[in-house]
C-alpha cells in the first residue's frame, strides 16, 4: 500500500502516495514532549518560545487607500478607528497599524514618473528600481527571500510566491519601467523576480503533489478519472494513523481533513476558469470571479502554514495601476481610473467601496488564522507575523509616505498590538522589517534603505 513518512524532528509529516503528497497539521503526536509550553526559553530560529514555528506572510492591496475613510484619530491603544478597518475591528487585539512609514525610493525623482510600478518594487524591497522596459533589471532583494534563504531549510517549501494577477516578467507597463517591477513582489536577488503562481490548482497540487511532473499528472488525472479525492489515496494510512493519535489530535486531523476536501472541491469549481489578464478595465464573462480567486488564494496561504509546508509567503492581490472593475460590489468603474479621483466625492466614495472590499478580504483571512490551532493551544494567528498594506498612501497624488501598513500576529508573544502607533516621519518601512526578522531570530542589521530596527515588543 501506501507509504506513511513521518518526520517527528521537524515537525512535518506526510502520507504518501504515487505521485501524492499530503501533508498533515502539527499535531502533539509529533512534537518531543519539551516543546509544549517551554515558556521563557529563547526562540529557535523561525520558532516561537513554545516551539510552535513561526510564520510570516506579505499581502499586498494596490493603488492606496481612501484617506478620509483610513486615517484614525488618536494613538496607542485609544485610538479611534474608522471605516475602512471595521471588518477587521474584531481582531483589533491582534493587530498594530502604523503611520509614519514610508517608501522614499518610491517617489518620483530624475527618472520620472512611473509611481505605481515604484510602489510594487519597493514594497518588499526598500530598493529604487533601475529604469527599464528591457532585460536589465536592477532592484534588491525582498524581505521573504531574506527569511527563505536563512529559515526555508526547515520547510518542505523554502517559501511561497501567489498572485490573483497575471505573470509578467517583462513587458513595458508604466512609464518606461518593465512589467516584471509591477507584476512581482518576490524577488530572489536585485535582478530576478520570483515569478508567482496565479492558478489555485497548481498551488494545491505543488502544496500536495509528489514526483516528478509527469507523475503528478499521472496522478491528477487518474483521481478526475475515477472521481475520486487526493484523501482516498492516501484512506488506509488515515486510518492507521488515527489509531495511534489522542483524542486532540483526532479532532484535529479530522478538522484539517474536511478542510483539505473543502478547498478540493472549490479549486475543482474554480478550473472552469481561466485566471483575468487584469490590465483589462473589463473582463469577459466567465472569468474566476476575483472574491473566490482571493480567498481560494489565501486558503493556499493558510493550508501551508498549517502543515508547516513553508513558513513564508507573499501574496500580490493585485498590482499597483490595476485597473480592475468591482461590479460585484456595484463599482464597475476601474479601479486605477477611481483612484485619481481629484478629490470628487462620488469617486472617493467608490474608492472607499474598494477599501472596505480588501478590508474585508483581509479580515477573512485573520479569521481562518485565528480559528486554526497549533498542538499548544495557540492560534496560527498568534504564531505569525503577517504584513497588509499598499506601496501607496494617497494614490490621486501618489505618495509614498504615511503608508497604509498592518502588522497582525504576535509572532508567538510579546510583541506590541492592539495600538496605532506613528512610529515619525518618513521611517522606513525596512525598519519594520527589520524588527520582524529579529523576532524571527535572524541578526540582519541592515535591509534596502533600512536605518534601523524598529521594535515589534515595544
Amino acid at each position: 500500500m501506501q507509504d506513511r513518512a513521518l518526520t517527528t524532528a521537524t515537525r512535518r509529516s506526510f502520507l504518501r502516495s504515487a505521485g501524492l503528497s499530503l501533508s498533515l497539521p502539527a499535531l502533539e503526536a509529533f512534537l518531543p514532549s519539551s516543546s509544549l509550553r517551554a515558556k521563557g526559553k529563547p526562540a529557535a530560529l523561525a520558532t516561537t518560545p513554545s516551539g510552535m514555528p513561526l510564520r510570516t506572510a506579505f499581502l499586498y492591496k494596490p493603488n492606496g487607500v481612501n484617506t478620509e475613510f483610513w486615517n484614525l484619530k488618536g494613538t496607542g491603544r485609544d485610538y479611534q478607528s474608522n471605516a475602512t478597518h471595521q471588518p477587521y475591528e474584531a481582531f483589533r487585539d491582534q493587530y498594530r497599524i502604523f503611520g509614519g512609514l514610508a517608501h522614499l525610493n518610491g517617489t518620483a525623482g530624475p527618472d520620472g514618473p512611473g509611481d505605481h510600478a515604484r510602489a510594487n518594487a519597493t514594497f518588499l524591497t526598500g530598493v529604487r528600481p533601475y529604469k527599464t522596459a528591457g532585460a536589465n533589471l536592477k532592484l534588491g532583494i525582498s524581505a521573504d527571500q531574506v527569511l527563505a534563504n536563512q529559515i526555508g531549510h526547515l520547510t518542505r517549501f523554502s517559501s511561497l510566491e501567489l498572485s490573483c494577477d497575471s505573470v509578467r516578467k517583462s513587458g513595458f507597463c508604466d512609464n518606461g519601467y518593465s512589467c516584471a517591477y509591477q507584476f512581482n513582489l518576490s524577488w530572489r536577488d536585485a535582478n530576478t523576480p520570483m515569478t508567482p503562481e496565479t492558478q489555485p490548482r497548481m498551488v494545491f497540487e505543488r502544496l500536495f503533489g509528489a514526483g516528478g511532473t509527469k507523475e503528478r499528472g499521472a496522478n491528477r488525472a487518474q483521481r478526475k478519472e475515477l472521481k475520486k479525492s487526493i484523501l482516498d489515496f492516501v484512506s488506509q494510512d488515515i486510518k492507521s494513523l488515527q489509531k495511534d493519535l489522542g483524542k486532540n489530535d483526532q479532532a484535529r486531523l479530522e478538522e484539517y481533513l474536511t478542510g483539505v476536501r473543502d478547498l478540493e472541491k472549490r479549486v475543482e469549481k474554480s478550473e472552469r476558469f481561466p485566471v483575468p489578464d487584469v490590465v483589462a478595465p473589463h473582463f469577459p464573462e466567465g472569468d474566476l470571479p476575483f472574491p473566490e480567486h482571493v480567498r481560494l488564494m489565501m486558503d493556499m496561504v493558510i493550508l501551508a502554514f498549517e502543515t508547516d509546508s513553508t513558513r513564508v509567503a507573499s501574496l500580490l492581490l493585485s498590482h499597483d495601476g490595476s485597473n480592475r472593475s468591482f461590479a460585484h460590489i456595484g463599482v464597475p468603474d476601474g479601479h486605477h481610473n477611481i483612484s485619481h479621483h481629484q478629490n470628487k466625492d462620488g469617486l472617493l466614495k467608490k474608492l472607499a467601496k474598494i477599501d472596505l472590499f480588501y478590508s474585508q478580504q483581509f479580515a477573512y483571512f485573520l479569521r481562518e488564522l485565528a480559528k486554526r490551532k497549533d498542538p499548544d493551544g495557540t492560534s496560527i494567528l498568534h504564531n505569525s507575523q503577517i504584513i497588509w498594506g499598499s506601496g501607496l498612501e494617497d494614490p490621486n497624488k501618489h505618495r509614498h509616505d504615511n503608508l497604509p501598513i498592518i502588522l497582525a500576529g504576535n509572532a508567538g508573544g510579546g510583541t506590541r498590538l492592539g495600538t496605532h502607533d506613528v512610529v515619525g516621519k518618513d521611517v522606513p518601512v525596512t525598519n519594520l522589517f527589520l524588527g520582524m526578522f529579529e523576532r524571527a531570530g535572524l541578526k540582519e542589521t541592515s535591509f534596502g534603505d533600512s536605518t534601523g530596527v524598529l521594535s515589534l515588543t515595544s
